[in-house]
C-alpha cells in the first residue's frame, strides 16, 4: 500500500510534465475520435462527465462513458476491453489481473457515511461506525436516535472502491469481515437506493455520489465532509480518485485525455464540480503514509484480495 501511495505521486508528476509538454505540441489529428471509459459510478458523477465534455471540446476526441466498478475500471483497461478507466481504490498488487493497469491520481474523494434524510441522528465517531460495522452497535438509541435497529449495507465481496477503502481507514485491515450488515448488495446504486427508502438504513458512499441522492450525509467525529475538511484532511476518510491507463498510456489519445486531466485546466474543471483536485491538496499524500506506517507497525494490514 505505501508503494501504491509513493506510486500515485509519481504518477500524477509525470503526468503533470507530460500535460506541460502536450500544451505546446500540436494535436496529432484534426479527426474526431472516440476512446471508451469504465469504472466507478463515484468518479463518473464526482468530475468525469463535466472532464470528457471539455476534453472532447478541446481535442474532438469523444469518450464514451460506462460503468462498472473501481475493479472493472482497472481490470477492463488492464484487460484491453476498454482504453482508459477510473477507480477509486488503487491497485491489488497480488491479482494478476491488475498488474497492467497504470493510475494516476486526478483528484480526492471522501467517504461519506449516509442515513435516511428523516433519521434524528446528525454525527457518529469513527469508533462508533467500526463498532456498527462488527456487529458491536445494533440500535439507533445508542447514537442518540430512535429506538430503532440498524440497518447497514455493504458491497458484496472485500475489492470494491468503497467497501475497500472502509476495511483501509476504518480498520486498517482489507480481509475485515462486516458482521454487522443487513443487506449486501451488488452495486453501489442499491447501497444508495436502498437508504433513500429505509428510515433504518445506513451506509458508506462516495460524497460526489451521495449529495446526488435523497440522503443524509452524517458528520464524522464532528466534521462535514465538505471540499474544505477534505482539502486540509480534517474530514478523515479521504482517498484518491485515479485515471486508469493500460502500461504507461501508449495510446496517444488516451495520454493525452490523462495530461488534460491533470492540466491547470483540468485540475480547474474538477474543482468547479466541487470535488477537491489532487494538485489542491498533496499535504494528504503525507497524512496517508503516517497513517499507512502506523497500521503496519501495529501489524494491522492484511493482503488478502477477497
Amino acid at each position: 500500500m505505501r508503494q501504491s501511495i509513493i506510486y500515485g505521486v509519481v504518477s500524477s508528476v509525470l503526468a503533470l510534465c507530460a500535460a506541460a509538454q502536450a500544451a505546446t505540441d500540436p494535436v496529432k489529428s484534426a479527426n474526431p475520435n472516440t476512446i471508451t471509459w469504465a469504472g466507478c459510478g463515484i468518479s463518473k458523477h464526482a468530475f468525469m462527465d463535466e472532464l470528457s465534455k471539455a476534453f472532447e471540446k478541446k481535442s474532438g476526441i469523444k469518450i464514451l462513458l460506462q460503468g462498472g466498478g473501481a475493479t472493472a475500471g482497472i481490470q477492463k483497461v488492464s484487460s484491453g476491453e476498454v482504453n482508459v478507466g477510473a477507480s477509486c481504490r488503487a491497485n491489488i498488487e497480488s491479482m494478476a489481473q491488475e498488474r497492467d493497469a497504470y493510475q494516476v491520481p486526478v483528484a480526492w474523494d471522501a467517504i461519506a457515511m449516509i442515513t435516511h434524510p428523516t433519521n434524528p441522528v446528525d454525527s457518529i465517531t469513527t469508533q462508533q461506525a467500526r463498532d456498527i460495522y462488527t456487529g458491536k452497535i445494533t440500535n439507533w438509541k445508542e447514537l442518540g436516535g430512535n429506538d430503532q435497529p440498524i440497518e447497514l449495507y455493504v458491497r458484496r465481496g472485500k475489492i470494491s472502491g468503497v467497501g475497500r477503502t472502509v476495511r483501509e481507514l476504518l480498520f486498517s485491515n482489507y480481509d475485515q469481515e462486516f458482521t454487522g450488515a443487513k443487506h449486501v448488495v451488488p452495486n453501489t446504486a442499491p447501497l444508495e437506493e436502498g437508504i433513500e427508502k429505509n428510515l433504518n438504513g445506513l451506509g458508506a458512499t462516495g460524497v460526489a455520489s451521495a449529495h446526488r441522492r435523497k440522503v443524509k450525509i452524517l458528520k464524522l467525529n464532528g466534521k462535514e465532509p465538505s471540499f474544505d475538511n477534505i482539502r486540509n484532511g480534517q474530514y478523515l476518510m479521504y482517498r484518491p480518485l485515479y485515471l486508469v491507463s493500460k502500461g504507461s498510456a501508449s495510446d496517444p489519445r488516451v495520454k493525452e485525455f490523462i495530461s488534460f486531466a491533470v492540466s491547470r485546466e483540468g485540475q480547474t474543471i474538477i474543482r468547479k464540480t466541487g470535488t477537491v483536485p489532487y494538485s489542491d491538496a498533496m499535504g494528504l499524500v503525507m497524512k496517508q503514509l503516517e497513517q499507512y506506517d502506523k497500521a503496519t507497525s501495529r501489524g494491522l494490514y492484511t493482503t488478502k484480495a477477497n
